[in-house]
């Protein structure tokens, strides 16, 4: 027979489902690597407590043209891309600072809010695949042809996000981002700020990259409550919904090792389900459509 508290955190749960009470802004700069970095947690925070909240990604972040930077500036960028990328998990190659540098981080804002204008969701499948694009591939992500290229394989109707792109409505949006960093007081990415609808308190706010359970304590402690994490999906379901992630994103959700995780995700490569994508610094998945 279940407890009174399992029997009220059901009834609850079904409210909550109804209305989530936390807003979670995140504050994010597509070409932040520790942005990058923060996927793994966000993923395993959704699939575990989403009922509970709704994700507001804001774009911030150093907008300046990198027209003409400096061949010393490009070596420096580099190496941190690269040291984030061995330190975290998250390959961030560096070598597009030299190969195929990003000239200007203005206009993949723009393209950001230009995606979501189709929607939340569109908007973040853009971004996520924007960032794949210049942290795995070294794609100039200000280039109008690799942003459309995105468009297209994030699903996005192509035409729309074209004009989109150059219309009042995407710098607007683009402004309202600017001007909620500036209230809120965000001056680094990544930061969250998380509210609770229901208390008039200042949201709390969360700068740099933290350990999973510091998200949790911080999630628990707006809503008051200690809600049981939800069941996670079956690993190829998780993957047949993300399509693409990283080892990391995978040995975090899931708890397990690099080499655990790795060993599961091969059983699923026998059977022709995933397969093994290699990039300069770990592992990444793609789920193969039946």
């Amino acid at each position: 027979m279940s407890s009174s508290s399992e029997k009220q955190e059901t009834s609850s749960g079904f409210f909550d489902l109804l209305k989530r009470p936390i807003e979670m802004y995140v504050f994010i700069d597509p070409l932040c690597p520790e942005c990058w970095s923060l996927e793994p947690f966000l993923k395993k925070l959704t699939i575990e407590y989403g009922r509970f909240f709704t994700i507001r990604p804001i774009i911030s972040g150093n907008l300046a043209s990198f027209q003409q930077l400096k061949s010393e500036k490009r070596e420096i960028l580099k190496k941190v891309w690269d040291k984030t990328g061995s330190r975290t998990g998250m390959c961030c190659d560096g070598d597009v600072w030299m190969e195929n540098p990003v000239s200007s981080p203005l206009v993949t804002a723009l393209a950001v809010k230009a995606a979501e204008l189709q929607g939340k969701k569109a908007g973040m499948r853009f971004l996520r695949k924007v960032q794949e694009y210049v942290f795995l591939e070294r794609k100039n992500i200000s280039d109008e042809n690799i942003l459309i290229e995105c468009a297209s394989k994030s699903h996005l109707d192509v035409d729309e996000f074209q004009k989109d792109l150059h219309a009042d409505a995407a710098r607007k949006a683009l402004q309202c981002d600017l001007k909620l960093t500036k209230e809120m007081d965000v001056d680094s990415t990544p930061t969250m700020v998380i509210f609770n609808e229901s208390e008039e308190d200042a949201g709390l706010k969360i700068t740099g990259l933290y350990s999973y359970d510091v998200y949790v304590k911080v999630l628990k402690e707006m809503l008051q409550k200690d809600p049981r994490p939800a069941v996670k999906p079956e690993l190829e379901d998780f993957l047949c919904h993300y399509r693409f992630v990283a080892n990391k994103e995978v040995s975090v959700v899931y708890d397990w090792t690099e080499q655990q995780t790795k060993k599961e995700l091969k059983k699923l490569v026998l059977r022709q389900k995933v397969r093994e994508v290699p990039v300069k610094q770990g592992t990444f998945w793609k789920y193969i459509s039946s």
